[in-house]
């Protein structure tokens, strides 16, 4: 990322009590229904199949073109852009604290604390998917930086996606070496049994193992939250430790982007024109570049974790500010759908968890039943049936309530009090 034009803009003054970003609204929103066009693979298919296209569900080269447009524009960036909005909307609540006269440390402790209960519930009990824990742990940490200047939050950002980017290279490196290993005459039958726990994630299910994982998701509810609870009870910590140092950065980019004025909307059009037109310049051939290469490599596992992990993660912030701004360009001059959009961003807890609760009753075998049974091409059918959704209801309810139904249970709470809910009521 430039250190340019955000580093060196003043910080923008605290905003007062109760007033809204509409353009952390509206990004939010964008945010929560684009993770859903990720989400939607893990939600139907074999996990195999989310970094690995030729694991389940490639029929066609549409569905190969799918992947390629979701690689390029959807994997991990608006996973990123959530996590910006997530560290300045942290930003906003502790400054809203401090300038009510309460403790801004309790305030988000309190709200990072229940945040890991939702989000422990939500993998055990509904979706492994989960990414609410990792913020909820990250954002314990993130308290610390809240009073850093603009420079020291980028430079820490940096840092830490570098860390990231060095891990996952760790990774990839042992990949070629345990694939070498086990390639040669009589292997080390212990070096085999790690290559085959790596490859794990990454390779196509076959044979008995995907009939296995067919059955389990097409059967009942009980199944699937005993393999949570029992088989994969550390998930959510070791999730998170692995992906850590990249959420922290990207929260504490989200933090600078607000003080920058960036968030708020505050710049004008021909500054987010640059920075979007530069950052898509840099991350769009990039992103091409590595789908040729993985396509062209077959999608071999060393590969994934060196291209598909590494060698993206230095550009995925580049892109999520260019789509930020990008964004914030498209919807400046408001209108009906922009209102739409920032109300689901507004109700963004609520719709994440309920995409959730929707997706799993369509796609396991206690619901509807479908997983398995579409192509990728054929996913974009819910996404965009849920984005519909998500459209519909958001504004109608939050032009009665104060909350969405979620917000308003965190925020409960995390305040240890039942929050007024309709608009004019108690």
């Amino acid at each position: 990322m430039s250190t340019a034009a955000p580093v060196a803009a003043p910080a923008a003054p605290a905003l007062p009590p109760g007033a809204r970003i509409a353009t952390l609204d509206i990004l939010r929103g964008v945010a929560v229904m684009g993770i859903l066009a990720m989400n939607i693979v893990a939600f139907a298919m074999p996990f195999q199949a989310y970094p690995n296209p030729t694991a389940y569900g490639l029929e066609s080269d549409a569905d190969l073109a799918s992947w390629v447009f979701s690689f390029i524009l959807v994997d991990g960036k608006m996973r990123g852009l959530f996590s910006f909005l997530f560290g300045a909307s942290t930003l906003l609540v502790i400054e809203r604290a401090e300038a009510a006269g309460r403790s801004p440390a309790e305030v988000h402790y309190r709200r990072m604390v229940w945040l890991l209960v939702f989000g422990l519930l939500h993998f055990y009990f509904i979706w492994f998917g989960d990414i609410l824990t990792l913020y909820a742990l990250v954002g314990l940490i993130l308290f610390a930086f809240r009073n850093l200047p603009l420079r020291s939050l980028m430079r820490w950002g940096i840092a830490l996606v570098l860390v990231q980017t060095l891990l996952f290279a760790s990774f990839a490196a042992g990949a070629f070496q345990l694939s070498q290993a086990t390639a040669a005459a009589n292997p080390d039958p212990a070096l085999v049994e790690q290559w085959r726990g790596m490859q794990q994630g990454f390779a196509p299910l076959t044979g008995q193992p995907l009939a296995d994982k067919l059955a389990l998701y097409r059967d009942g509810y009980a199944g699937l939250v005993d393999q949570r609870l029992l088989q994969h009870t550390l998930e959510p910590l070791v999730s998170a430790a692995m992906f850590a140092s990249e959420t922290l950065a990207y929260m504490l980019f989200g933090m600078a982007a607000l003080k920058s004025g960036f968030f708020r909307g505050d710049w004008a059009a021909a500054r987010y024109r640059k920075w979007a037109l530069t950052g898509f310049a840099i991350g769009v051939p990039a992103y091409a570049a590595l789908a040729f290469l993985l396509i062209r490599d077959d999608f071999s596992v060393p590969m994934l974790f060196a291209l598909w992990m590494a060698a993206a993660t230095p550009f995925r912030p580049v892109m999520v500010v260019a789509i930020a701004a990008l964004i914030i360009l498209l919807t400046r001059r408001g209108g009906a759908l922009v209102e739409r959009i920032a109300a689901a961003g507004r109700a963004a807890f609520t719709n994440y968890l309920g995409t959730s609760i929707l997706m799993t009753t369509f796609f396991y075998g206690y619901g509807l039943g479908f997983y398995g049974t579409m192509s990728r091409v054929e996913l974009w059918l819910p996404v965009v049936a849920i984005w519909v959704l998500i459209l519909l209801w958001s504004k109608p309810w939050l032009d009665r309530f104060r909350y969405g139904p979620f917000e308003w249970l965190w925020r409960s709470l995390a305040r240890g009090r039942l929050e007024p809910m309709r608009k004019g009521g108690p």
